[in-house]
């Protein structure tokens, strides 16, 4: 058996968005992926909106999923960690993948070091100057009074809401993100400022839709993790460095 070394990072898969044959389609080429690295991971990190909906009632959670929640139990039930990042999409996530799992739930930035080399996570919503509204929403919906409120909801009205919500999303248009000049990137702006401050030799988001692999400065290293709608991109940590992957896809890495 292969010895459990590296580190995998993606985000973005969007369970739900768009029909049903689209989404399973999707599911199936998760599923496969995961199954590659079920013998080499030794930690895999799912950096939010995984899913386009999700909420924990105390005793219902949205149905499907169910290949994709199934190899997810075989690789934690063989000894790979798992990290779940809520997203925008995905931050009504509570301790069910806890439970179920021993998944460890991120709400917000994750800081880690491995090998040598210190990481610096976070899915990337609401991060940087300006966006006010979208933080002031974000805390609203995060907060354990709007949360309550919308577990008063029956689910069939509640999952029905925010299904009617998903089909405006960005990503269900299924057109690709455009890479912007440095300075415009928002993500790469937050990271080079924070670098004024701390040290981290690779800073990886979800949230742009866009797989990105940019050099920072001389040490330090920004990635984006792109989507699985049109990308299917992933990154590995192989003990050395931090690679940019694309899966069942020839398109290139954008830098």
């Amino acid at each position: 058996m292969a010895t459990r070394t590296k580190l995998y990072f993606a985000s973005d898969f969007h369970l739900g968005t768009g029909n049903y044959a689209n989404s399973r389609e999707r599911e199936d080429r998760l599923v496969r992926w995961l199954d590659t690295i079920k013998t080499d991971a030794a930690e895999v990190f799912l950096m939010g909106d995984i899913f386009d909906f999700w909420f924990e009632y105390k005793t219902v959670v949205p149905k499907g999923y169910i290949r994709f929640l199934g190899k997810l139990a075989e690789l934690a039930d063989a000894g790979v960690k798992i990290y779940l990042f809520k997203g925008n999409h995905d931050m009504w996530m509570f301790d069910y993948f806890e439970h179920e799992l021993g998944a460890t739930i991120i709400s917000d930035e994750l800081e880690i070091e491995r090998n040598g080399k210190k990481f610096y996570l976070h899915h990337g919503d609401g991060l940087g100057p300006g966006d006010t509204f979208y933080k002031f929403l974000k805390w609203f919906f995060r907060s354990r009074f709007c949360q309550w409120l919308f577990a008063r909801i029956h689910p069939n009205l509640g999952v029905g809401i925010a299904n009617y919500w998903s089909r405006h999303s960005r990503i269900t248009s299924e057109k690709k993100e455009v890479n912007k000049p440095g300075q415009h990137e928002w993500l790469v702006t937050y990271s080079n400022e924070l670098l004024k401050t701390h040290f981290y030799d690779y800073l990886i988001f979800g949230h742009r839709h866009l797989p990105l692999d940019i050099q920072l400065n001389e040490k330090s290293r920004y990635f984006n993790l792109g989507e699985w709608v049109n990308y299917h991109t992933y990154a590995v940590f192989d003990g050395e460095s931090v690679t940019l992957h694309y899966f069942e896809n020839a398109a290139p890495v954008i830098a």
